[in-house]
């Protein structure tokens, strides 16, 4: 009878993760083109992107040549803005932007034209606690870094789901 219950359950558990719409999510379709990948930029976007393309199955080379798609980073920045003050011209609230533009080109010919992203975390800020609010904002940092890179594979894929342009006359 306890395993009957047991059963049950586990058959409950699985029907309900399959009604609410929860699939695992696959690992991004890169086109052929972007195989082999040199990617301009330097600092924790650029190893992340670099982990997360090797992950895609993209061979990462250090430098650029014949057939390496070629990743440009010529935006990368983080911005620090006050949103609200408190008492005696405290700031109690930040809001930490992140700025990247990129685009993908190979040989010459543009792959992905450039996108600029934007993001950005808020958080209070707590003027008693000065060390924990610096590795507050290097944490919202490292989560804005984790979902940029995410947002350029989605967009990597999509590019390499689009039809090639087709040479009018």
């Amino acid at each position: 009878m306890n395993r009957m219950l047991r059963i049950a359950l586990l058959l409950l558990a699985v029907s309900a993760l399959s009604a609410c719409g929860f699939h695992l999510r696959k690992s991004v379709a890169l086109p052929p083109t972007m195989a082999h990948m040199h990617i301009d930029g330097d600092g924790n976007l650029q190893r992340a992107l670099t982990r997360a393309l090797e992950h895609a199955g993209v061979d990462v080379v250090d430098q650029g040549g014949t057939g390496v798609a070629e990743l440009t980073l010529p935006v990368n920045a983080f911005n620090t803005e006050s949103l609200t003050q408190g008492g005696y011209a405290r700031i109690t609230e930040f809001a930490v932007h992140y700025q990247v533009a990129f685009d993908v080109t190979q040989g010459g010919k543009t792959l992905v034209p450039r996108q600029d992203i934007a993001m950005q975390r808020e958080y209070s800020y707590d003027a008693t606690d000065s060390v924990g609010n610096a590795s507050q904002v290097q944490q919202i940092q490292q989560s804005l870094v984790t979902d940029m890179v995410q947002a350029i594979m989605f967009r990597l894929e999509a590019a390499g789901r689009q039809p090639a342009p087709v040479a009018k006359p």
